[in-house]
């Protein structure tokens, strides 16, 4: 791979050469070697090979496949068969799938850098000119030729359809308003080219939830008007019972949800059940990417099957053996049973580590409708008396057991951009100091049972609204309440149904909310830096600010706090940057500014996620970090890598093609 440090036209060539990974993680081949002359194919393909239905394994894969290596203390190559059982709590975490497979156009490796994946390889000039390059002979799953049409498709005639996408495309792809110059350089090669930098463009492509930018176009152009035939086209739309053609394409085109079985796709399994179901089985895709470093084509589970029920009941069935894999519906105060029920069963429990930036947080809301509530939130010594008052010590023991960390809201050790001042910028419990802080702020005065004044007179007692969808969020509350009281604070822990728990919050009805800091504590330089400043209507600290940004001024209310508009400031720099350093350096500042002014008052981090895996089930780390972002929960950890070591499983030696 060529250096990470622009060269004087600030270009960067990355290819399948790239980065190898750290332990814990599946890595591309340092070397990049060639693919090699024999491939290994799965048996449970066989007979479609024999009878002609599907080319043998060698005529399948790219011409430049991505070559896994598994070569570790936990991980080694594996061979081909058996079926992974999941546990799911309703038909639309059929998604879960195109997280944990993880394929993406580009991805994020064990160094959070972006690599490729789906893609040969990627070039970038001074920022704003992005060259991405296909593997030669790439194909859908259905045996389509995946090529640069698929991109032309969907920029031309679903990304700018005004009836497809009435808004144009989507954000990743307008840098100030601007859409990019696209461009067909050959078959394998497009470029996108912006006037300006956009350096959200990469990482939106490698996200949890990605942006897309190309389409199965051989299968959907039956489904649009500019391809289809009028008559047959109108009679698919009322065979459909749908409104209209858009209607209809935007039905069974969706490709983060996967529920057309008819759909191509270029993730390692592809959904075989229609909806609706209780049980959806995902076959092995034969097409396929990615091989080990023997030739052995992933993935090797050749079957994944997502079983629906109520949620709630998913503890007890991971319990009863009903999962290979089961993290989802899990949370840490089931860990002493299914650790008990294991005992019994084939499966171990194996503890993550969660990856939020704080597992729960207090969220002062700025934008109160209470002017003396809003003026006292945005006072910073009241903010930090909150801080310095809570015991998160004891907190972390009489919860997580000890096994969390205290800290606040920001990036973990795990991260590139991980400080440990900001970790424990007032994280200390110290009372007397809270004391001292509220008399500074005006709140000096007490009632006689000792609770504070506010300025006109009130008591210094308020309703901290949850969600209440986990005991840990009441537990922590209910000792948050003590360690308050003690300073003379009275609070009212409520929780409401979230929707309802959200219009409150964004209405400025409620004084303050608990929740989750940063979604994502395993930051780094090239991932947008939205969650540290005011640019969403969801933040609940400052809702009425992201909604102004997130609407472009037509509604909520522009910041009026220095330190949120330096945020908005920097953020907008990230957004023009164009060199990795400069994102260090806006991504720095951005983390001690949330640090020191504690808009988030976060309490513990790094706390552990339950993970039931099969003893059967190989390739599986013991210790991992669980986040929706940048891991996809097991996706970075490739659960195409992941296999069954059984008698049941087939021999090492039978599928070569």
């Amino acid at each position: 791979m060529r250096s990470l440090r622009p060269t004087r036209r600030e270009t960067l060539l990355i290819g399948t050469a790239a980065v190898a990974m750290a332990s814990g993680l599946p890595r591309l081949s340092q070397a990049a070697p060639a693919r090699p002359s024999e491939l290994i194919d799965s048996p449970f393909l066989e007979q479609r090979v024999a009878t002609g239905k599907l080319p043998r394994v060698a005529q399948r894969v790219p011409v430049s496949p991505r070559i896994v290596a598994l070569t570790g203390d936990e991980r080694v190559p594996g061979r081909h068969g058996g079926t992974m059982r999941m546990l799911m709590g309703d038909q639309r975490d059929i998604r879960m799938m195109t997280l944990y497979g993880y394929t993406r156009l580009v991805g994020y490796d064990d160094n959070l850098d972006l690599a490729p994946d789906v893609l040969e390889s990627f070039e970038v000039e001074a920022g704003r000119i992005f060259t991405l390059r296909l593997r030669p002979g790439h194909r859908w799953s259905n045996g389509a030729p995946f090529t640069t049409e698929d991109f032309r498709y969907w920029w031309t005639h679903v990304a700018n359809n005004k009836r497809l996408s009435p808004g144009g495309p989507p954000q990743a792809l307008l840098v100030g308003g601007e859409p990019p110059v696209f461009e067909v350089l050959s078959e394998t090669e497009v470029r996108y080219s912006w006037s300006k930098p956009n350096p959200i463009f990469l990482p939106a492509l490698a996200g949890a939830q990605p942006t897309y930018i190309c389409m199965p176009s051989g299968y959907l152009k039956q489904f649009h008007i500019d391809f289809a035939d009028p008559v047959t086209l109108q009679s698919r739309v009322r065979q459909a019972r749908v409104r209209d053609w858009g209607a209809l394409h935007e039905r069974l085109s969706r490709m983060y949800r996967p529920e057309n079985p008819d759909l191509p796709t270029l993730d390692p399994w592809w959904n075989t059940t229609p909806l609706p179901a209780e049980q959806f089985t995902f076959e092995r895709n034969p097409f396929f990417h990615r091989i080990d470093e023997n030739g052995r084509q992933l993935p090797y589970v050749d079957e994944v099957t997502l079983t629906v029920g109520t949620h709630s009941l998913v503890p007890a069935k991971a319990a009863a053996g009903d999962a290979d894999l089961q993290a989802r519906y899990l949370r840490f105060d089931n860990y002493t049973f299914l650790k008990d029920a294991s005992k019994r069963m084939n499966f171990d429990v194996r503890l993550w580590t969660r990856a939020e930036g704080s597992y729960f947080a207090l969220m002062p809301n700025l934008n109160a409708i209470d002017p003396v509530w809003r003026d006292l939130n945005r006072d910073l010594r009241y903010r930090k008396a909150l801080s310095v008052a809570i015991n998160r010590k004891d907190i972390n023991q009489v919860i997580f057991f000890g096994l969390a960390r205290e800290s606040g809201n920001t990036a973990l050790p795990q991260s590139p951009l991980y400080d440990a001042g900001l970790a424990k910028l007032w994280t200390q419990h110290d009372p007397a100091l809270a004391d001292r802080l509220l008399d500074e702020a005006g709140l000096g005065k007490r009632a006689r049972d000792g609770i504070r004044l506010l300025p006109d007179g009130r008591r210094l007692e308020f309703t901290i609204e949850t969600a209440g969808e986990s005991t840990e969020e009441t537990d922590i509350l209910d000792l948050i309440k003590q360690d308050l009281y003690a300073v003379g604070i009275k609070i009212y822990p409520r929780s409401t149904q979230r929707d309802v728990f959200r219009r409150r919050i964004i209405a400025g009805q409620t004084i303050m909310s608990a929740w989750a800091g940063m979604d994502n504590g395993l930051v780094a330089a090239d991932m947008e830096p939205d969650a540290l400043a005011p640019t969403s209507s969801a933040q609940f600290n400052w809702p009425r600010w992201g909604q102004y940004h997130e609407t472009a001024g037509r509604e909520g209310e522009a910041p009026d706090l220095a330190e949120a508009q330096e945020l908005i400031a920097l953020y907008a720099a990230w957004r023009n940057s164009a060199t990795q350093g400069e994102r260090r350096q806006i991504w720095q500042r951005m983390l001690q500014i949330n640090a020191e002014q504690l808009f988030a008052i976060g309490v513990v981090n790094g706390t552990l996620q339950p993970v039931v895996v099969s003893r059967d089930l190989k390739n599986v780390p013991q210790k991992g970090l669980y986040s929706f972002e940048p891991g996809a929960f097991f996706g970075r950890y490739m659960p195409d890598t992941f296999w069954f070591d059984t008698r049941k499983t087939v021999g090492l030696d039978k599928g070569r093609g």
